[in-house]
């Protein structure tokens, strides 16, 4: 079986091992190593693609590069590594902050083990995870902002409906009856057009412009 490759970034050195234990326990994943802050995360990274994972558990709050200043130097130079935030920051203003520097998923630490293993799968497979809280939170940050004129073709709404579901690229090129080609292609050329970085980036503007409703 092929087993997702994760990466724990967290300065509780006990906790870390403990999160790590349970994520090696979960059928599809495997941690590669864990790290005490992002430096340490970008030193790994520089030093070899092997140690470049699927996904980052990233806390916030560590000493020398926090989990903010790390995740955006990630999207910036690593952005086929899906970032989920993993701390006990629940402020709205922290989290929104992690949305935009690119992470795709937040939870907090007293999440329970059956939810983290859900949140990987969904970050893996489809792009991003959403709790409701979140996505309640992205809602009201955008509500009432001004909307930018972009036109959008129809294939381009349909398939933006699509990535606002839990269905995953190849899932809506199957809907869509398009190859997953077409559809990397359809995301490539949104991401461009609506300067976002990720799936949630879709997301956010889909909402903003009530294109979908939750």
């Amino acid at each position: 079986m092929i087993k997702y490759s994760v990466v724990i970034v967290d300065d509780h050195i006990l906790l870390s091992q403990a999160i790590a234990g349970m994520v090696d326990g979960f059928s599809k994943f495997k941690v590669l190593y864990t790290c005490k802050n992002g430096q340490e995360l970008v030193d790994k990274f520089s030093e070899s693609p092997k140690f470049i994972p699927n996904v980052v558990l990233m806390d916030i709050n560590m000493p020398i590069m926090n989990g903010i200043e790390t995740t955006a130097w990630i999207t910036e130079n690593h952005s086929g590594v899906n970032v989920m935030a993993l701390s006990v920051e629940d402020e709205d203003a922290t989290i929104l902050k992690m949305l935009k520097v690119g992470a795709i998923g937040y939870l907090l630490k007293d999440t329970e083990k059956a939810t983290l293993e859900k949140a990987l799968l969904e970050i893996v497979e489809n792009g991003f995870y959403h709790t409701k809280n979140v996505t309640n939170l992205l809602m009201k940050s955008i509500a009432g902002n001004r909307t930018e004129e972009i036109v959008l073709k129809e294939r381009e709404i349909t398939f933006m409906k699509y990535a606002c579901t839990e269905l995953t690229y190849k899932e809506i090129a199957d809907k869509m009856c398009l190859s997953p080609k077409t559809i990397d292609g359809y995301r490539d050329v949104l991401f461009t057009k609506l300067h976002v970085r990720n799936r949630v980036g879709l997301v956010m503007y889909a909402i903003k412009n009530k294109i979908y409703t939750p």
